[in-house]
């Protein structure tokens, strides 16, 4: 085969167009018809084929990843599904993080969303690109397309062998009307390349050798460093300050009230009082001398433990219809055996390696922001709002996060930011200490569930209730918000997998002392723990094996829609049913896959027990049989096996990876985690009294892939969480024979 190579004159002459500009095809996340108008190119112009693929001279290729990279892989998974489709050879692709753009749609990294609600569309774009470029290139050699093929970064005519590069095709390519997405010709997962295969992350080697910027790392002339005072209440406002002391200290140039906290707090600042540095230290150091006297308003003697209590009454008294079916009164009245019981998870922090940072920058009637954020839309959307500045003055770049976990997505950080630069006019950076990360964040709401089912004199459930009270993180966005709201209790509450003949569930109020924000699976965390704590309970009263207890309440294979089973509103995760059905027979499967691969019935010493959990979340489905060790008191966790299946699988390390990091989260979540509020304020505030797993706790992580392809892509970031924190619980059941149904169990054993 024959390369030619097409100059700039050749280009020119052949596409008839001056030096002018180049209209370029633009293929819309949102919409297929927009273009974008580019300055005239150089002969080493990069030349844009659509938003998320452009092509430079020298044949390499860039792609741009939208959602922002914390760890979970989504910059190596997004250019891998692009990349397939494009056919272009993985080492010419340059992966380059995208700012903040409308243009790319729902950009929030968040919900395990990046891959399942963007695969058909990524590879739109990566068929989009090719196809202009085997366009341009039939245009050339002036015969069909259907003459002409890609392949590793090369269009290859089929009747004279000859072929074209990507680099010497950009220009003339860039000048193709994007194709009609109905026209477009997709691979087959047969001769994918890229999708499904272990793809190295693209960052690994920068991470590896300190070249990569997180949100610490931003450096820029003149900036200031600010630390802020924060009120330790919600609600509580300054009252008065005195900043004498805190200006002496060299370094400090100036000390500014932070807004009051709005009733409905969304992503605003906290109340506080900022000071400005040139230096991470002088800030801290000038923090230390402020005098800040508090209104603590509204929420000062609020106690956790006391609120409790006050959801338990509430469940107890005023429990309010959520959904069902059947006859439960008569269910339970004719039961042979009735088990109740109550399991309650305390407020969590998220507790991300590298604590929240922004740094805002005002110049030239725009304003640059740089900070480790899970949605950079959200930044510029409040950013506006805050200032009543135009949004499209905002330019924020995400850098690489050290863990989120879903802290991140909360862009309050980021407005602080916004705040001080545009009172100060210079460059701030707004450094959260570890201590401020614990005690001034967004929590996981502390939980109450009771659960109570009938057996008949086979031992098979035939009666369910269940209820549930936690604050909301409606709260968050609207004050007035005080039950679990539907998309809430689609996280493992109404769409209850079993197959039981009477059903109730029910939810109760509970107010909210602190922000409550999304953490790593979210409600899935306390509704998972319930269930299959509750299952392990209800099979060892009956005498069955857990496993079989689970297999069989959930009945024959089917889709399970919970508005039809049990006239519940069920949101599935934003995904249409259709795409995205809610399968038991994958959600037996991944249990079957588990129980298969995992030596759950081997003989073990005294002290020794296996435990065993099951969810679906984010629309896959992960099981998890855990092996511990009691001894004197002191839990030790032996082995966690885990099996997910996620549909097709994109980036089969990074699930893995997940998948183990998601078994240490839940260990954290089980042994440990755990935030306590007294007079209103948070009593925790670092590592030694809000403890995460450490190296030398972790087990043995093993992980299995059940990877159907021919079901669309699910979450991976988060649903491999949900059923640690049972399968720990039911294994030191099985090991002790003790019950504990209120975490962390460090309250009760030595970890």
């Amino acid at each position: 085969m024959n390369p030619l190579k097409l100059s700039r004159r050749d280009f020119l002459t052949y596409a008839g167009i001056s030096s002018s500009g180049l209209l370029l095809g633009c293929s819309s996340i949102i919409s297929n018809s927009s273009k974008v108008k580019i300055l005239p190119p150089e002969n080493n112009a990069t030349q844009q084929l659509n938003i998320f693929v452009a092509i430079k001279p020298d044949n390499s290729i860039e792609i741009v990843s939208h959602r922002s990279e914390m760890g979970q892989g989504s910059k190596t998974g997004i250019p891998q599904i692009v990349a397939d489709e494009l056919e272009c050879s993985w080492d010419n692709v340059h992966v380059i993080q995208g700012k903040g753009n409308k243009e790319y749609g729902d950009q929030n990294t968040d919900g395990s969303s990046s891959i399942r609600k963007f695969y058909d569309k990524l590879r739109e774009m990566g068929a989009s690109a090719r196809t202009m470029l085997e366009q341009a290139a039939a245009d050339y050699w002036k015969i069909s397309i259907d003459d002409v093929y890609a392949k590793d970064n090369k269009v290859f005519n089929k009747i004279t062998g000859n072929s074209v590069s990507y680099g010497d095709l950009a220009e003339l390519a860039s000048k193709q009307p994007v194709p009609d997405i109905k026209t477009l010709n997709y691979k087959s997962a047969d001769n994918f390349k890229y999708i499904g295969k272990s793809v190295p992350i693209v960052d690994l080697d920068d991470i590896l050798t300190g070249k990569t910027v997180y949100g610490i790392d931003v450096d820029l002339p003149d900036m200031l460093i600010a630390s802020i005072e924060r009120c330790p209440v919600l609600h509580g406002q300054v009252k008065s300050f005195d900043a004498t002391e805190a200006l002496k200290v060299p370094g400090v140039v100036e000390v500014i009230q932070m807004p009051p906290t709005p009733e409905t707090v969304v992503y605003s600042p906290l109340a506080g009082v900022a000071v400005l540095a040139t230096n991470t230290w002088a800030a801290q150091e000038g923090r230390k001398a402020l005098l800040v006297e508090w209104d603590l308003g509204k929420n000062k003697e609020h106690d956790s433990t006391i609120a409790f209590t006050t959801f338990k009454d509430n469940l107890a008294n005023k429990p309010q219809r959520v959904a069902g079916r059947g006859d439960v009164v008569k269910g339970f009245s004719e039961a042979s055996k009735v088990i109740e019981a109550q399991y309650q998870l305390p407020y969590l922090a998220h507790a991300p390696m590298e604590p929240p940072m922004a740094t805002a920058w005002f110049h030239d009637g725009i304003c640059d922001v740089w900070a480790c954020v899970q949605d950079p839309q959200s930044v510029m959307a409040n950013a506006a709002s805050m200032t009543k500045l135009p949004v499209d003055i905002f330019n924020v770049q995400p850098t690489l996060l050290g863990g989120a976990f879903g802290r991140k997505s909360k862009t309050d950080f980021a407005n602080e930011a916004v705040y001080l630069a545009n009172i100060t006019k210079k460059p701030v950076k707004v450094v959260w200490s570890r201590e401020d990360d614990v005690r001034s964040g967004y929590y996981h709401a502390g939980a109450v569930q009771t659960l109570k089912a009938g057996l008949n004199n086979k031992n098979e459930i035939t009666t369910w209730a269940q209820k549930a009270a936690y604050p909301t993180i409606a709260s968050t966005f609207n004050s007035k918000k005080n039950t679990p709201q539907d998309f809430e209790l689609s996280l493992g509450f109404g769409d209850l997998p079993y197959d039981i003949d009477n059903i109730l569930m029910e939810k109760a109020e509970a107010e909210t002392p602190v922000r409550i924000g999304w953490m790593r699976s979210v409600c899935n965390i306390q509704h998972a723990f319930a269930l299959n704590c509750f299952v392990d309970e209800v099979a060892h009263a009956a005498n069955v094996p857990t496993d079989q207890m689970i297999l069989k309440t959930l009945g024959k294979d089917r889709d399970l829609d919970p508005k039809e089973a049990f006239d519940f509103n069920f949101t599935n995760y934003d995904e249409k049913l259709e795409r995205h059905p809610y399968s038991v027979a994958r959600y037996r499967g991944v249990l079957e896959a588990l129980l298969a691969k995992t030596p759950i019935d081997e003989t073990l010493p005294k002290g020794q027990g296996w435990g065993i959990a099951v969810h679906r979340s984010f629309v896959s489905y992960v099981a998890v049989a855990t092996k511990v060790e009691v001894i004197n008191q002191r839990l030790t966790v032996k082995e966690i096996h885990t099996a997910i299946d996620c549909g097709l699988a994109i980036n089969p390390d990074r699930i893995k990876s997940q998948m183990e990091g998601a078994m240490i989260f839940g260990m954290s979540i089980a042994l440990m985690g755990k935030i306590n509020i007294k007079k209103g304020a948070v009593v925790q505030s670092n590592f030694h009294d809000y403890p995460v797993t450490r190296m030398n706790q972790t087990p043995v992580i093993v992980v299995h892939l059940v990877n159907p392809k021919n079901n669309a892509p699910g979450g991976v970031g988060e649903p491999g969480v949900p059923p640690v924190a049972p399968s720990i619980v039911n294994a030191v059941f099985a090991a002790t024979g003790e019950r504990y149904r209120e975490l962390p169990l460090n309250q009760y054993l030595t970890i």
